[in-house]
């Protein structure tokens, strides 16, 4: 009778990829159960990338170990808290009993042979290479869409951010390799390939000498059973005009772009040690809507960086209110030991964080329901994703809505549809983010 696994994954999209490709290497010598209460043992994918998510992080391991009372046996700790703390993690928290970095996730067949065996393991030697991208991977995500890492690691270096010295340096994976699987992925039903890395923009520049993603976009749409391509984590300096003409020109492509940007004031973009400035992104921002006019632009920016004052602020406030982003995430600063910007001085109070924080959303709100507003009576090809609890509304996304961050379309239809369906949806009503609508055909429309 074979061991019975369970995984808990945390974190960003590229850390659900490491959890599948975990379960892949596991998935013909251990049983996978959804089920943590059966699972002899299990694993916990961390993220450690701020304080609220490495307490989400904590808090998983410590709710896992109570099953240690139980029918659980083991208990392992995978991802970028592991990488973090390493053999902290073993003195603070005696219920686990593997601890495996961000550069070790091979090893998790090993790890979990001495775990049943009743022995302790850890390892964290530097990743060399992402080899283990090409391992078989259990998805997740339902029929429909998967997610397909380009790159792993990250050469940006902003001053408040810690993933360079969890992932290391900016390694592209090999196209070959990038096609091969989604190849797989086509072949197993998936219509919606979503491209991730830390940032995908500077993809193939390590390997090739030279940007390559636009290059890899165009390989990937020849691939007949691919519907939509969607490109998340493309930093503005690096979006180029071979770029931008694929994302224009390719029926395949999603005319969705995720442009992380942080801040607009140059003062507070300089110390965050980012490699762009307000007027560059501005440029940039036009240069997209006159190229691709019916673009979703989506960014995520920081309050409450260190120094940041009333009038940066309001500068922020000001850009958001002007550009109208389609989709926006906002982050209060988190003060990250061993980062240069948790040296500076003028730290921002958590109560002035929120106060920012609760300002930019509830403008930002305003803007997405003026946006659905003009999204009523208009018909958008839709995916299906899953059917709601009720069994009456099916849950979907167009092509201006990306999975897990973005909001949802609940719609009807008048026959049974699948997972990975493609369905024309009509948008008949719209709540502060989510909307509405019903199925059409050559009938009713």
């Amino acid at each position: 009778m074979k061991t019975k696994i369970g995984l808990i994954s945390l974190g960003c999209a590229k850390n659900l990829v490491d959890s599948e490709l975990m379960l892949g290497m596991l998935g013909n010598e251990y049983e996978i159960t959804n089920n943590e209460a059966e699972a002899q043992v299990i694993i916990v994918n961390t993220c450690g990338f701020i304080e609220r998510a490495k307490q989400e992080s904590i808090n998983a391991i410590l709710e896992m170990a109570e099953y240690k009372n139980k029918n659980c046996k083991g208990l392992v700790v995978t991802g970028c808290l592991a990488e973090r703390y390493q053999d902290e993690i073993f003195k603070e928290m005696p219920e686990v009993d593997a601890v495996i970095g961000t550069g070790n996730y091979s090893d998790i067949v090993i790890a979990l042979k001495k775990v049943i065996e009743g022995e302790h393991y850890s390892n964290y030697k530097a990743l060399q290479n992402l080899k283990y991208l090409d391992n078989e991977r259990i998805i997740t995500t339902g029929k429909g869409f998967a997610y397909l890492k380009i790159a792993e690691g990250c050469d940006n270096c902003c001053t408040y951010c810690i993933i360079p010295s969890l992932r290391g340096q900016y390694r592209s994976r090999n196209m070959e390799s990038i096609i091969k699987e989604a190849k797989v992925l086509s072949n197993g039903g998936y219509k919606e390939i979503i491209l991730i890395a830390q940032d995908t923009t500077r993809y193939g520049i390590d390997i090739y000498g030279k940007k390559m993603l636009a290059t890899l976009i165009r390989e990937l749409s020849r691939i007949e059973n691919i519907k939509w391509i969607r490109i998340l984590y493309c930093y503005p300096e690096a979006i180029d005009d071979e770029l931008l003409e694929e994302v224009a020109v390719n029926q395949k492509v999603c005319k969705y772009l995720d442009i992380p940007i942080q801040h607009i004031d140059n003062n507070i973009l300089k110390k965050m040690g980012r490699r762009t400035n307000k007027e560059d992104i501005l440029t940039l921002i036009r240069k997209i809507r006159n190229k691709i006019p019916d673009v979703i632009l989506r960014t995520s920016l920081i309050v409450g960086f260190p120094g940041e004052d009333h009038e940066q602020f309001e500068s922020l406030l000001e850009f958001v209110n002007n550009i109208k982003f389609d989709r926006l995430g906002v982050f209060k600063y988190s003060r990250e030991e061993n980062t240069p910007a948790a040296k500076l001085s003028n730290q921002v109070s958590d109560k002035l964080k929120t106060d920012r924080y609760n300002k930019l959303m509830e403008l930002q709100q305003k803007v997405v329901f003026e946006k659905n507003l003009n999204r009523l009576n208009k018909v958008y090809t839709s995916i299906v994703d899953g059917v709601c609890d009720d069994g009456i509304f099916y849950l979907g996304r167009t092509y201006a809505e990306s999975p897990d961050v973005d909001s949802k379309v609940y719609f009807t239809s008048p026959k049974p549809l699948c997972k990975g369906d493609f369905v024309d949806v009509k948008i008949l009503n719209t709540d502060e983010y989510d909307l509405i609508g019903g199925v059409v055909d050559e009938f009713t429309q």
